[in-house]
């Protein structure tokens, strides 16, 4: 049997290839000006993200706070055809001398073959807070 990859599929990939190099050219090609992206948790690491700059500026962040260490390791790719994608990965990171190791998923909405609307999850919002919050 032959595996054909749905262009959704195919684009979420990207995003996850681009985010792991740290490519923002890439990201910010994939994603629509307008686009949100939610992050769980209640750290400053958390919210809503309105407009391409400001979901870029997260991920700027995030890397920052984690002297770049912050990595994903994709698992699964799941698009259902009609505009929406799940993608599930477990996340690395290190602050300081902690570290922490994390399954989360990501549910991406996509129009124009870009993505509008990412909602992230995660296993444990209690643990990623505390590892999102310290030295604050």
């Amino acid at each position: 049997m032959t595996h054909h990859e749905h262009p959704d599929a195919a684009l979420v990939r990207r995003g996850y290839e681009a985010f792991s190099k740290g490519d923002m050219e890439t990201m910010a090609s994939l994603l629509t000006s307008d686009c949100t992206y939610h992050s769980p948790g209640s750290t400053r690491f958390g919210g809503h993200f309105k407009g391409r700059d400001n979901v870029l500026a997260h991920f700027r962040d995030l890397s920052e706070y984690t002297g770049g260490t912050l990595r994903t390791e994709l698992d699964g790719v799941f698009p259902d055809g009609r505009g929406h994608v799940i993608a599930t990965h477990k996340w690395y990171a290190e602050h300081g001398d902690r570290g922490i190791e994390m399954r989360g998923g990501l549910f991406f909405t996509l129009i124009g073959g870009k993505a509008s609307d990412i909602d992230e999850c995660v296993e444990d919002i209690e643990e990623a807070d505390a590892f999102m919050s310290l030295g604050d």
